[in-house]
């Protein structure tokens, strides 16, 4: 990519974040980005078709990189304790974009991404698996549960908050099994 398109994406972003920071994605306008981003309007839309693809492109960006760093997803319904603790790492790696992006009127939007990619990754690694409905609950239940409670609590200290849910987890998980 042509290095001053780099530039300007990431002057764009830049300043869509930091505008994110301070109000609700509703509230920003592509005149005010741009002039934050010290570009044209029409230089926006160049790139983007308006703010709010821009902020999806920058969500699904985020729900990636906590896939990514999920090693070994295809384990997802095998070793839960492993996936909780991935994820959890998965969230404190991104947790200031997460807080950013997700906010308000989005505030759901971040599970529902990564609930599709995981159930995507499941379907392709086992492509003759059909996950039973526990399967899917169970999933659901992790991702929402972790995904709520580290946020509710993690300004408790992130190390005790994610191994209570880990052994929350682990708790429910053999309650499960018996």
């Amino acid at each position: 990519m042509d290095l001053r398109i780099e530039k300007t994406k990431r002057s764009i972003i830049n300043a869509f974040l930091e505008l994110r920071s301070q109000k609700p994605l509703e509230k920003i306008t592509v005149k005010e980005l741009s002039a934050k981003a010290e570009i044209n309007k029409a230089t926006f839309y160049l790139h983007y078709h308006d703010i709010y693809e821009l902020s999806e492109l920058l969500e699904k960006d985020v729900v990636e990189s906590c896939i990514k760093s999920i090693r070994h997803p295809e384990e997802i319904l095998n070793n839960t304790r492993i996936f909780v603790s991935e994820l959890s790492e998965a969230f404190v790696a991104n947790e200031r974009l997460i807080k950013i992006l997700f906010e308000g009127s989005r505030s759901s939007s971040f599970v529902t991404l990564l609930e599709e990619s995981l159930n995507d990754i499941i379907k392709t690694a086992h492509p003759q698996r059909v996950p039973t409905m526990e399967d899917r609950m169970m999933l659901t239940y992790l991702i929402y549960g972790g995904y709520y409670t580290y946020f509710k609590y993690c300004d408790n200290g992130i190390k005790p908050v994610l191994d209570i849910i880990s052994r929350l987890t682990d708790g429910i998980m053999r309650r499960m099994e018996s």
